[in-house]
């Protein structure tokens, strides 16, 4: 197999693998606490989530694939996916803290962070592929939506 198709591959299952991971501390809560809950205007119906996640972890598995492939042995490449790794865990520490510690408080800063965290990923691939920080766009406009849904039931209950 080339080595490329190997990158491709591992990419997509380490990025699904996050949304495999915090589904775990997701999926139990959402007919339960979730259920219960105040939601901000504009809150979509719960079955939208997971096709929307699953095509978002695609895209920016694509886009830390178009940057690993440039090579480990640049510096740019090691710090962008570095970061891109920092952002994907936070991805699943806010799962963890909002659903499963059921703390919308705790949930908007770590929201907060992972959306910084997301804009530095995408500067640091700007550097390196630019097709790849554009693939992280979706996800960034889809985190900004998430917080504003964080803050929303934050505020509302």
């Amino acid at each position: 197999m080339k080595p490329s198709i190997v990158k491709l591959v591992t990419s997509i299952i380490i990025c699904e693998g996050a949304g495999l991971i915090g589904s775990v501390f997701t999926t139990p809560a959402i007919t339960t606490w979730y259920a219960v809950l105040n939601k901000p205007p504009l809150t979509p119906p719960n079955w939208l989530f997971a096709p929307v996640w699953l095509i978002l972890y695609l895209l920016i598995a694509i886009a830390a694939f178009l940057v690993w492939r440039e090579g480990l042995d640049n510096e740019q490449v090691r710090g962008s996916l570095i970061t891109f790794v920092v952002q994907l865990a936070l991805n699943i520490l806010w799962s963890a803290v909002f659903f499963g510690l059921k703390s919308p408080l705790w949930g908007v800063v770590v929201i907060a962070v992972l959306w910084v965290a997301i804009l530095l990923t995408m500067l640091a691939f700007m550097k390196v592929s630019r097709t790849a920080s554009w693939l992280m766009l979706p996800y960034l406009i889809w985190t900004s939506f998430a917080a504003y849904l964080t803050v929303g039931v934050w505020l509302l209950n």
